[in-house]
């Protein structure tokens, strides 16, 4: 009877292991997406559902309800910095992202309950911005619900869902103006002055043009044969309406350029802000 008793305790342990082992593919896989945005990132957190022949938006995920905007557990987007998103303001943080779905019309959500189980535990008091967007009609089915980061600028991007047929975007902006131009005020000051990384940043922000001219001017002053530095030279120029000085650096940019790998691209973008200038 005790060797019976031992046979039995060893069958069930041996059964215990087997179900600790077992690892099932999951039909909503989880992922987390991480993206350098601003000075910070952004990270998302969420289950990924797939269409499986199934009518998603209007049947499987109704119109007009809180939706979880994924499976299982609430959706986090977590932000470094703070932002504006729809127009509202945001603290560094992370938040559960809802959506109330339409035919014409989406209702963004970010709340308070990160730690909710889907759409349970959602209480509206918790929401810290809402707003409405539009969808966008795809041509093609995204058969997995995907949220990613598209469009990034030094200071904005798009959140992007895609699930079936509809995109749904929603615009994020870094509120970092202030704070980079004043970091970049206080760097020019250390002893590694980032001359050529100041006067890219005003260039592509379009701002502080006079400020780029000469921020470029001295990275140039270092490193005369930077031929990346040329053409940025010549396209501020060429933002700030001086033509002469747009071409001469352009011309200066093909002839720093020759020899090195990049030599083609830049003669051929360089050639472009030349001809720009010619009459048709």
């Amino acid at each position: 009877m005790k060797q019976l008793s031992l046979l039995a305790i060893a069958a069930l342990l041996s059964v215990s292991v087997q179900a600790q082992e077992l690892k099932l593919p999951s039909l909503s896989p989880t992922s987390k997406l991480t993206q350098e945005f601003s000075t910070s990132s952004i990270e998302v957190s969420y289950s990924r559902p797939s269409m499986r022949g199934r009518k998603i938006f209007g049947e499987l995920v109704a119109f007009g309800n809180v939706w979880r905007t994924g499976a299982n557990s609430a959706t986090k987007v977590k932000f470094g910095e703070e932002v504006t998103i729809g127009g509202q303001t945001l603290k560094a943080g992370e938040y559960a992202l809802y959506t109330i779905p339409g035919a014409t019309e989406w209702e963004i959500i970010l709340n308070k309950g990160v730690g909710n189980w889907g759409n349970a535990g959602y209480d509206k008091a918790d929401d810290v911005a809402r707003f409405k967007v539009a969808p966008k009609a795809l041509d093609k089915n995204v058969q997995t619900f995907t949220i990613n980061i598209s469009n990034i600028t030094y200071s904005t991007c798009n959140i992007e869902l895609t699930w079936e047929k509809t995109k749904v975007i929603i615009p994020v902006k870094a509120n970092n103006e202030e704070r980079l131009n004043a970091s970049i005020d206080k760097s020019i000051n250390n002893p590694t002055i980032p001359y050529y990384q100041a006067a890219n940043y005003y260039y592509e922000t379009n701002q502080h043009l006079d400020k780029a001219t000469i921020y470029v001017d001295k990275a140039l002053e270092a490193n005369p044969k930077a031929f990346w530095m040329w053409s940025l030279k010549a396209r501020i120029a060429q933002k700030m309406g001086n033509k002469d000085a747009a071409i001469a650096a352009a011309n200066k940019a093909m002839e720093a350029a020759k020899g090195s790998a990049f030599e083609a691209e830049y003669v051929n973008n360089m050639t472009k802000l030349i001809n720009s200038y010619k009459k048709p």
